[in-house]
């Protein structure tokens, strides 16, 4: 029988319908399921992709579609909610798919709990998309259920992001008396909003230019909100040098496609990634990009220290001096990144 898969993700609170579609996507996990579903449909796959309200919708959208695998994006799916699921559907394959490091995962409450209950029930998988979470949720998995490598490599499995394709260029403008910095995504502790403006301001200030620092302000979570205060706080002090925030609220991807677009200058310095969707979408966008370590595809070249903001400043500056070149090589790097992701998803669904 060929392999079928059904994607199951959970509604935010915050959920707008109409941004949630395969034209109009609105969420960085959505995002995330939508890409890797396409992907799998392109490559002969059959794959769909639902969102849920809550746990009771399970069991409603697998008789609807009758998959092989189900997975479940994130970890929102109470654990016993498996002892009545398995029941009523005895053949299908569960995979809970991670998409953090275990630093993000520290701040879920019951992650570890959640992750134990999980192995303990039969025909269910976890899956993470990055390596070094891969080994640490091996490490932990094994250990507690006492398996052997062979048993731990087949329930516990590695399911990388996949990113389209679709590639624009731009020229670069530094006729401006001001420079915009995008810095979107959630605001959250690990994202590294504050020393990420010290970064953009010491940068703005070496260049002569006024700093428009782009965040998206609606989107607040884990702990943002003393985050955003500060950013908040510190561009009123210093709003006498021209240096201003601006917030954007979250919008449908085209929408935000076209805002990156707008953008002198990416930054994604952040503490803690497994992909960075944002930062692909200012790189697919012709954007030059700053980023960290973090990012798996990011070209090192122009990568900064999350922790100085001085290093963020000279690697804005690398990157002013040098769009083109950045553009060109993080776009190489992460077409190379997102083939090997079809190439793994591939090879494990055929």
């Amino acid at each position: 029988m060929k392999n079928k898969i059904l994607f199951i993700l959970k509604r935010r609170e915050d959920f707008n319908a109409a941004m949630h579609s395969h034209i109009g996507l609105s969420t960085g996990l959505y995002n995330s399921a939508s890409f890797v579903d396409n992907m799998l449909r392109d490559l002969g796959i059959d794959s769909a992709l639902e969102v849920a309200i809550d746990n009771n919708c399970i069991d409603r959208l697998v008789t609807k579609h009758r998959p092989t695998h189900v997975i479940i994006e994130a970890l929102w799916v109470v654990p016993s909610k498996f002892t009545v699921l398995q029941k009523l559907h005895p053949n299908v394959k569960w995979i809970i798919r991670l998409h953090s490091e275990m630093p993000f995962m520290a701040g879920e409450g019951n992650a570890m709990d959640w992750l134990g209950d999980y192995s303990r029930f039969r025909n269910i998988l976890v899956a993470c998309n990055a390596p070094r979470m891969l080994r640490e949720t091996e490490l932990y998995l094994q250990h507690l259920n006492k398996w052997d490598n062979a048993t731990t490599k087949e329930r516990v499995i590695y399911l990388p992001n996949h990113y389209p394709q679709e590639y624009v260029q731009k020229p670069f403008n530094r006729d401006k008396y001001w420079v915009d910095v995008g810095c979107f995504g959630a605001i959250r502790p690990l994202k590294n909003h504050l020393l990420q403006a010290f970064g953009a301001i010491e940068f703005a200030e070496k260049i002569g230019k006024q700093l428009r620092f782009h965040v998206n302000a609606g989107r607040i979570e884990m702990q943002g909100g003393p985050a955003l205060n500060n950013l908040k706080g510190l561009f009123q002090q210093i709003s006498d040098h021209g240096h201003q925030m601006i917030n954007h609220q979250w919008r449908p991807r085209e929408d935000f496609l076209e805002l990156c677009a707008t953008m002198d200058i990416g930054l994604q310095v952040s503490f803690s990634e497994t992909f960075n969707i944002v930062g692909a979408d200012l790189v697919s966008q012709g954007v030059p990009l700053v980023g960290s370590v973090e990012i798996p595809w990011h070209v090192p070249y122009f990568g900064a220290i999350p922790t100085s903001s001085e290093n963020i400043a000279k690697k804005l500056l690398l990157a002013y001096r040098f769009p083109q070149t950045n553009v060109r090589l993080n776009q190489w790097e992460l077409t190379r990144y997102t083939n090997k992701t079809a190439q793994v998803w591939h090879k494990y669904f055929t």
